[in-house]
């Protein structure tokens, strides 16, 4: 960092779902680039541990016992961050979890679970934080995938939670750009983390397809920190989004063949 001063020197980092994976790895890019964070999620003591490491090096780190799925969860945490902190600059919706198989096999349950996590998870912490971030021009960030753009079989539930979530960031990106407050949608192809250990894909990527949280994170920080609208990682995820839009019917038969032959359609 030039002259010893990160890009977010002295400002306030609330991150959801911080106890692992993504939440984790910004949560320790953002230290580094001068923020104390406030960290949110339900494992207590991950979190707790998280804080304590980013406190020794140096940065202030909150850690709140949160569940973006309960009412007043993210509302307690963004009080936190005013009383630790005096301030809010950045909110990061990043919370969520995976549930795969085919329609058959899931239910209501499963995908109002779905729902309940990863796109009204990304509302209440917008509602929570709108108002501290108004008073700062902050930055409203919303973690998304590859898969809230181009659907896939055996994973209609997170990619509903997806898709729904693209369609509120790019409508608040709008509302929210008079006031001063950015919203970056950030669009994940493959990252290697524990949100696969209980729903694994069929087939695990390869290399050039996947980044790790550790990977990822500094790349993420840069778009915030210029207040990208959307910003989409790895490279080939990017082209894969470009190649569905323009020929939506090769990829559309495309994703039918590898899917029948990992046996996600009969």
């Amino acid at each position: 960092m030039a002259n010893g001063m990160g890009r977010f020197e002295e400002q306030v980092v609330l991150i959801t779902g911080a106890s692992s994976g993504i939440g984790a790895g910004l949560a320790r890019e953002f230290a580094r680039e001068g923020a104390h964070v406030v960290l949110v999620a339900r494992r207590a003591e991950r979190i707790e541990e998280l804080a304590a490491e980013l406190t020794a090096a140096g940065k202030r780190a909150a850690a709140v016992a949160g569940d973006v799925t309960r009412d007043g969860d993210l509302e307690r945490s963004v009080e936190v961050a005013h009383r630790e902190f005096g301030r809010l600059d950045v909110a990061i919706a990043n919370a969520g979890v995976l549930t795969t198989g085919r329609f058959e096999s899931l239910t209501l349950d499963g995908y109002r679970k779905q729902i309940e996590t990863n796109t009204f998870g990304a509302l209440r912490t917008a509602y929570a934080a709108l108002p501290a971030l108004r008073e700062t021009r902050g930055r409203l960030v919303f973690t998304g995938s590859l898969l809230g753009l181009v659907s896939v079989p055996a994973c209609t539930a997170y990619c509903m939670s997806k898709f729904a979530l693209s369609g509120l960031a790019d409508g608040l990106s709008h509302e929210l750009a008079p006031r001063g407050v950015s919203v970056t949608h950030v669009l994940f192809g493959y990252v290697d983390t524990e949100i696969y250990a209980h729903s694994p894909l069929p087939r695990k990527p390869g290399r050039w397809l996947s980044l790790t949280a550790e990977q990822a994170a500094p790349r993420v920080v840069s778009a915030i920190h210029r207040r990208a609208r959307r910003y989409v990682l790895p490279f080939p995820t990017r082209m894969a989004i470009l190649a569905d839009r323009l020929f939506p019917g090769v990829i559309y038969s495309i994703i039918g063949r590898v899917y029948r032959r990992r046996g996600a359609i009969a």
